[in-house]
């Protein structure tokens, strides 16, 4: 491949003031600043956002016009495909300079889901389950991630120790991360206990289990080799991958999670290297159980044991593979659309060595899962430094 990242920019995450609106043009001008172009140079926009009613205002393409009128007459597109709506955003981005339709893309991600009441919160994301089979199912998408924890107890035993060990891990890497949602150490013995602080929220899943609700936004800017090469930074995509599965989980056996492992080995195949080539991985933990099933799917566990990855210390900031050196969405939070731009976002610091506290000393290959619904849209892309 070689399309480029050449720019980006990324807002705290939390609970914002500001509307979809402010956020979009915020990242949007602050992204092109950041890699030293105009809206004027840009020849096409996607924008990520999921919404489902979280807010009244919808079609967001057309809200980055109000960043600058010279976007006006450009095209622009919204996409969406559930928590992996960011990769999906920014592969609609790569493709159209694949296709020669531009030199220059803009790719925004962002939500706004404060406005709504948790409940109700919960109700949109179910949408993004089957409906048809588990829109009854309590507790939302969490009691769909907590009937997945029971089984994976079921056939390996209780896990809730490894659970808390990686909420743990992640919300002690948010500290580190001035964009975060929440920046607080909470430490195991917290994550790790039942209590009117940490309560159960859905079967084995307790809060620190559970990703936050989260406005927030990201960008990036997209270029084809030749326009990266006059620019003042690049990050090239070595590979991107989108392997999608049925949406049903009663279609497939979860727990093996084979289109996230497909899209990893597909990846990794096209990149030319094996998984601890890589320096850091940012990883889609909508739930703890979520990462602790990833470490399987990409190899770096059998399965059945990505307790091992945690237990020996593997993925945490000084291990042979880190991962969610930022804090992962249980820390930095999860607004649904910036989520897979505000992960590619990362790894491109990390590539630049901009990362601040939350570097890897020496980063050079990074890797990135995004995975929309329960395991049902699937992005693996690995990216290293052009210059």
């Amino acid at each position: 491949m070689s399309e480029c990242l050449v720019g980006w920019s990324h807002i705290p995450f939390g609970k914002r003031d500001d509307d979809i609106e402010a956020m979009i043009v915020q990242v949007a001008n602050a992204a092109l600043a950041d890699a030293g172009l105009e809206a004027k140079d840009v020849d096409a926009v996607v924008v990520g956002q999921f919404n489902g009613g979280f807010v009244q205002q919808d079609f967001p393409a057309a809200l980055v016009f109000q960043a600058d009128p010279a976007f006006r007459f450009k095209p622009a597109t919204r996409v969406e495909n559930a928590c992996a709506t960011g990769s999906t955003a920014i592969h609609v981005g790569l493709n159209t300079i694949r296709a020669k339709r531009a030199r220059i893309v803009l790719v925004v991600g962002a939500e706004k889901m404060t406005e709504l009441p948790t409940k109700e919160v919960g109700d949109v994301l179910l949408k993004c389950s089957y409906v048809k089979e588990e829109a009854e199912i309590d507790a939302g998408f969490a009691g769909v991630f907590g009937q997945v924890t029971a089984r994976y107890f079921q056939k390996y035993g209780d896990q809730s120790d490894v659970l808390a060990r990686i909420a743990a891990k992640n919300h002690k890497n948010g500290v580190d991360n001035p964009y975060a949602h929440m920046r607080k150490d909470f430490g195991f013995d917290f994550c790790n206990t039942v209590s009117d602080k940490n309560p159960l929220v859905a079967g084995p899943l307790r809060r620190t289990d559970c990703s936050l609700v989260s406005d927030g936004a990201a960008a990036v800017v997209l270029a084809d080799m030749e326009t990266a090469l006059k620019l003042n930074k690049a990050v090239v995509f070595r590979a991107a991958e989108q392997v999608n599965d049925f949406l049903p989980v009663s279609k497939r056996e979860f727990l093996d999670l084979e289109g996230p492992a497909l899209a990893w080995q597909r990846a990794l195949s096209n990149a030319g290297i094996n998984l601890l080539d890589l320096d850091v991985v940012e990883t889609h933990d909508c739930f703890t159980p979520a990462e602790l099933l990833e470490y399987e799917a990409m190899g770096l566990t059998p399965k059945g044991r990505g307790r091992m990855a945690i237990d020996e210390g593997w993925t945490f900031k000084d291990g042979k593979l880190p991962v969610n050196p930022s804090g992962g969405l249980k820390a930095k939070g999860h607004p649904i659309g910036a989520t897979g731009v505000s992960m590619h976002a990362m790894i491109a610091m990390q590539m630049r060595g901009e990362a601040m506290g939350m570097q890897i000393p020496g980063a050079k290959l990074g890797g990135v899962f995004n995975m929309g619904g329960t395991a049902v849209a699937n992005f693996v892309s690995i990216l290293e430094p052009l210059r």
